[in-house]
């Protein structure tokens, strides 16, 4: 069910313009605290979210000195850009080269079915990400709206949480400001949903090895007016949110 593939880091692309009126609020040593932490596991639904989504936070965790992994859960093959008789082999492969973008060490590639993760067994997923996790010490994950409103999103990070509480482990969320969520809203019809309130923080960002990584994704980022508007607002700004490992409550199995 899973696949496994090894890469290495490489750093390419160009940077873009600061959204207007943006300024962190926050520092590197939210990524300095995750990277010193150990190993960090981004937990996602479909190829691309680590690029088109956590991009910019991947690299700067890698930058901060993270070993930072991918467990993705689905193969994208229910998508409606690039859409080919063998997409599911044409997103393996496209994953596997942005990761090597990002210089991320490893990736797991689970087959469940795109579109419909939301309607998994939430014990089957739990599962194997509990399997995926090794001496993780983070779980990156889209914030628990899945940043889009996509219910595979929300479902792969309903199944990190999970797995952190079990194993007291720290989850890093990543989504996007409410200015930027209404903006695409009003002008795309789109259903982004904002991260915002206590502890969430304002980073500065460079986006040169992320844009790599999207390029990568051929299939999915040639026709993407959405990505690159959100790209736009958000300039070198991200916005996350850190929940420390929660204290024990109960035995680890």
């Amino acid at each position: 069910m899973a696949e496994y593939r090894k890469s290495t880091a490489e750093h390419l692309g160009a940077d873009v313009t600061a959204e207007a009126g943006a300024v962190p609020s926050g520092d590197a040593s939210v990524l300095d605290t995750v990277a010193g932490r150990g190993p960090a596991l981004a937990v996602l639904a479909h190829p691309d979210d680590e690029s088109f989504g956590l991009g910019a936070v991947l690299a700067a965790l890698t930058t901060a000195g993270a070993d930072v992994r991918v467990v993705c859960l689905t193969y994208g093959e229910a998508s409606t850009l690039g859409a080919v008789a063998d997409l599911a082999t044409v997103r393996r492969a496209e994953l596997t080269a942005a990761a090597e973008r990002l210089g991320i060490s490893a990736i797991v590639l689970h087959a469940f079915p795109d579109g419909h993760l939301g309607e998994i067994a939430p014990a089957a997923v739990d599962e194997v990400v509990q399997n995926d996790l090794g001496d993780a010490a983070t779980l990156v994950v889209f914030e628990p709206g899945g940043v889009t409103g996509h219910p595979d999103h929300q479902a792969a990070t309903a199944a990190a949480h999970r797995v952190a509480d079990r194993y007291q482990l720290a989850v890093l969320e990543w989504g996007v400001a409410p200015t930027v969520a209404a903006q695409l809203n009003a002008e795309y019809g789109t259903t982004f949903v904002a991260l915002d309130g206590d502890g969430t923080a304002d980073i500065a960002v460079d986006r040169a090895v992320q844009r790599a990584a999207i390029n990568c994704h051929e299939s999915q980022a040639r026709d993407n007016p959405v990505l690159a508007r959100r790209l736009e607002l958000q300039g070198t700004v991200e916005r996350i949110r850190l929940h420390p490992p929660p204290r024990s409550t109960h035995t680890m199995p």
